[in-house]
């Protein structure tokens, strides 16, 4: 089952940020839409329905976090590793697309508080005989999305210390996916519920063959100093959310089983 270990880390630090950051929202500049950039291609996050919406966890709470607040978005679809340099560009205001909070990215960035926790997972293939050691053994070749902390993991706890495993980069999780599936790959680290959701698509094919627990938590981020005023809205919000049950019912619908 995917974890549930939805929400409970921010609470503390959503009030904080709310005390901290009170004021910068009285007197930040103000815009009459908000351009919020995802990769919509990673469900149960984000990704595009089959009348081509954009739906996912991410995207309904960044659409209920504005009702509340009452302020406009425009959700737009962009390359994982391009969101950030475009959100330090001024081109977005808004990073949606299940950011783990690092020291590395918060030296570009400002976050808001985590509303998600997770670790990474092992895909293999059903058919290949392997577990998670032996999937990511020397001469293996191991699949991730470019940007992402599965690769980051891969390059710090393998590669770094002498495990001789190929990494091959993708632009998007569903293309390192697919290439698992076609045996063209041997594994793919990819965070949890992605995991588990890729496995349930495909249940007759691939599988998760284990977690390698990281402790991770996702955040939405904004522009350095956060011009808008952003962030005491957004943490705001999803005290609203959970305080309205909508959370809850966001949970069940994109988390459930």
């Amino acid at each position: 089952m995917v974890k549930r270990k939805v929400g409970w880390v921010f609470v503390v630090v959503v009030s904080l940020a709310l005390l901290m950051g009170g004021s910068t929202a009285s007197v930040a500049a103000e815009k009459e839409v908000y351009v919020v950039a995802s990769d919509i291609s990673w469900p149960p996050f984000e990704w595009k329905d089959e009348a081509g919406n954009y739906v996912g966890f991410d995207l309904d709470v960044m659409r209920g976090i504005a009702k509340e607040q009452d302020y406009e978005i425009e959700i737009v679809d962009v390359p994982f590793d391009s969101i950030i340099a475009g959100v330090v560009a001024g081109k977005y205001d808004i990073g949606a697309s299940g950011f783990t909070i690092t020291a590395k990215r918060e030296e570009a960035i400002d976050f808001s508080g985590p509303y998600y926790s997770s670790d990474q997972a092992v895909l293999i293939r059903r058919d290949a005989g392997l577990n998670i050691i032996t999937a990511l053994s020397e001469g293996r070749t191991v699949g991730a999305q470019t940007g992402t902390t599965g690769a980051d993991w891969i390059k710090t706890n393998l590669i770094e210390k002498g495990v001789k495993v190929n990494l091959k980069l993708y632009e998007t999780y569903p293309l390192a996916v697919l290439d698992l599936i076609n045996k063209n790959i041997d594994a793919v680290v990819q965070d949890e519920p992605a995991s588990r959701a890729s496995a349930a698509k495909e249940k007759r094919r691939i599988e998760v063959a284990g977690i390698l627990v990281t402790g991770e938590e996702f955040g939405f981020l904004v522009q350095e100093g956060d011009p808008y005023g952003l962030l005491p809205k957004i943490n705001e919000g999803m005290l609203k959310l959970r305080a309205s049950g909508e959370w809850d019912r966001l949970i069940a619908r994109y988390f459930a089983g």
